[in-house]
C-alpha cells in the first residue's frame, strides 16, 4: 500500500535535514535478493557524532579510511585523485600470503572521478591506460582483503573526463562513464569525450581504452544491464534544457549470449506517448503503457548533441538530474535527482524513481520525494542508490546542508545511516560534500561509499544483519 515518511534530524551547529517521500516502497525490491531478506526495521539508531570528524555512525558501526584524495597511490604512479564518485565491488580471488582475510572473500573495488580541467588532483596518466593526455578524469582500483585492508590500489583508467557514475557489467567489468559532451580541440582535449569506457581490474578482464561509440556520446550518468538478454540502459544527467533522455542500447549477438558491446549495436530513447517531460508526473502510481523505443540518429553527435536531434513525429521524453540506474527482479529503475520549473522543467520535484518493465513496455512512477515544508530543510536530490543485504535500499543525498546515506526499509521507514562531518566551509557557514558510489562488498559484510570532497573512500562495518 502506499505510504509516506518523514524523518527529521538535526544536531549542534548542523543545517536541518529532512526526508519526505510517498510512493509504494516495497515495489523497489519485488523480485530481488533482498526482498527474501528481513525487510530492514526502523534502522539503527540515532548517528553518533565522530570525535575525528570524519564520518558520522549509528553506535555499533565502524569506518575504514580506505584511500584519501592526495595520498599516494600504492602503486607509486601518483597520488590518490579527487573528486570520488561512482563505485562498485566485486569478488576477488585471495592472493596465498597476503592480507589477514582468514577465509573470507577479497574484493576489488572500482572507484570513478569525476575531475574536469583544473582538477586539485589529477588522475595520473599511464602508458596503455590513458585514453586522451589531456583528460585529468578516469578510475583508480583497489584490491582489498577480507578485513578491509587495501593491498594493492592503481590507475584503472585515465585521461578522460567527468567520470560521474556508470555500472558493472555482467561478466564483472566496470562501464565508467563519462558526464560531459567537449568535443577534440575544445578546452584543450585531443579526443572527444562523452563515452562509455570498460574498465577491466585484472590480467583476465583488461581495460580498454577505446570507446563504446554505439552507446552513445552524451552526458552519460548510470547504466544498469537487462540479466535474461544484455540490454544496457543508461540515464543521462543533461545541465541544461530539454534536459537529458533516458536510452537502451541493443548490443549485436555475433557469437550469442550476451554480445559483445565492442562489437557495437543500436541505441534507442525512451518514448512516452504524450509526455515531453517526465516532471509533469507528479502522482505516485502513475502507469504508462507501451512505451516506445526510438533509434538515436547520430549516437556519436557529430553536430548536434542526442537530446536536440529530430525523433520525428512525437518527439522524445526528457527528464532534468536523471542519474541513479540499477536492475531488481524482472525491471530496470532509475532516479531524477530533482527537477526545478526555474531551469527548464514543466514542474518541481526533490527527486522521483521510475520503473521500467521491459516486458509489458509499461513505465511506472513508484517513489516521490519532497518537499516537506514541516522541517528546515528537506532532504533533496536523490543520487546513487543500491540494494543493502538487510533488504533496504540506500541512498545518497546530494542536496545542501548536512550531506547523509539515507536508508529506506521496504515497510517504507527512512533511516539515517551515515552523515558527513567534514566541513569544507567555515565555521561562520559550514558546508559537506556529498556522499556518492555507495555499494556493498559481495559477501554483505560491508558498505563501501565516497565522500566526493574531499575524496575519501569508507568502508563501513557493523550489524548489518540486524
Amino acid at each position: 500500500m502506499p505510504t509516506t515518511r518523514r524523518l527529521a534530524l538535526a544536531r549542534t551547529g548542523a543545517v536541518g535535514a529532512a526526508v519526505a517521500f510517498s510512493g509504494a516502497l516495497s515495489e523497489l525490491f519485488t523480485g530481488t535478493a533482498a526482498a527474501q531478506a528481513t525487510g530492514g526495521s526502523a534502522g539503527y539508531g540515532p548517528l553518533v557524532p565522530d570525535p575525528d570528524g570524519l564520518l558520522d555512525l549509528p553506535e555499533g558501526f565502524r569506518y575504514k579510511v580506505l584511500s584519501a584524495e592526495g595520498d599516494r597511490l600504492r602503486s607509486g604512479e601518483g597520488k590518490v585523485p579527487s573528486n570520488c564518485d561512482g563505485m562498485s565491488a566485486f569478488p576477488a580471488r585471495p592472493r596465498h600470503g597476503k592480507g589477514h582475510g582468514h577465509g573470507k572473500g577479497h574484493t576489488w573495488l572500482v572507484r570513478n572521478h569525476e575531475n574536469r580541467k583544473d582538477s586539485r588532483v589529477p588522475v595520473p596518466t599511464v602508458e596503455r591506460l590513458t585514453y586522451d593526455p589531456e583528460g585529468e578524469g578516469g578510475c583508480t582500483v583497489l584490491e582489498l582483503d577480507g578485513d578491509n585492508d587495501v593491498l594493492t590500489e592503481r590507475v584503472g583508467i585515465a585521461g578522460t573526463s567527468t567520470n560521474c557514475a556508470g555500472g558493472p557489467s555482467l561478466w564483472d567489468t566496470w562501464l565508467t562513464c563519462e558526464e560531459t559532451e567537449f568535443k577534440a580541440g575544445e578546452e584543450g582535449y585531443t579526443k572527444d569525450h562523452g563515452f562509455i569506457f570498460e574498465v577491466g581490474f585484472d590480467n583476465r578482464r583488461p581495460t580498454s581504452v577505446e570507446p563504446l561509440k554505439d552507446m552513445g556520446r552524451f552526458q552519460h550518468e548510470a547504466v544498469a544491464f537487462d540479466p535474461h538478454n544484455g540490454v544496457v540502459y543508461e540515464t543521462e544527467d543533461a545541465f541544461d534544457a530539454p534536459f537529458g533522455l533516458f536510452y537502451r542500447f541493443l548490443p549485436r549477438k555475433p557469437r550469442g549470449g550476451y554480445g559483445s558491446l565492442h562489437a557495437g549495436g543500436t541505441l534507442q530513447a525512451m518514448r512516452v506517448p504524450g509526455v515531453a517531460d517526465l516532471s509533469s508526473v507528479t502522482e505516485t502510481g502513475t502507469t504508462f503503457e507501451n512505451i516506445e523505443w526510438v533509434e538515436v540518429p547520430d549516437p556519436v553527435a557529430k553536430e548536434t548533441p542526442i537530446r536536440f536531434q529530430d525523433f520525428g513525429k512525437g518527439g522524445i521524453t526528457h527528464a532534468q538530474k536523471l542519474e541513479g540506474c540499477y536492475w531488481g527482479g524482472s525491471c530496470v529503475y532509475f532516479v531524477s535527482s530533482y527537477a526545478r520549473s526555474s531551469e527548464g522543467s514543466q514542474r518541481d520535484h526533490f527527486g522521483q524513481i521510475w520503473r521500467y518493465d521491459p516486458r509489458r513496455r509499461r513505465l511506472t512512477l513508484v517513489i516521490l520525494f519532497g518537499p516537506d515544508t514541516d522541517v528546515q530543510l528537506p532532504g533533496e536530490e536523490p543520487d546513487n542508490i543500491c540494494l543493502a543485504p538487510s533488504g533496504g535500499l540506500m541512498v545518497c543525498e546530494d542536496g545542501a546542508g548536512a550531506q547523509h546515506v539515507f536508508g529506506l526499509t521496504r515497510r517504507g521507514t527512512v533511516y539515517p545511516m551515515a552523515r558527513g562531518a567534514q566541513n569544507i566551509g567555515t565555521p561562520e557557514e559550514p558546508e559537506w560534500g556529498e556522499f556518492a558510489g555507495v555499494t556493498f562488498a559481495p559477501d554483505g559484510r560491508t558498505m563501501y561509499v565516497n565522500c566526493y570532497t574531499p575524496g575519501t573512500t569508507f568502508a563501513v562495518t557493523g550489524p548489518w544483519r540486524h
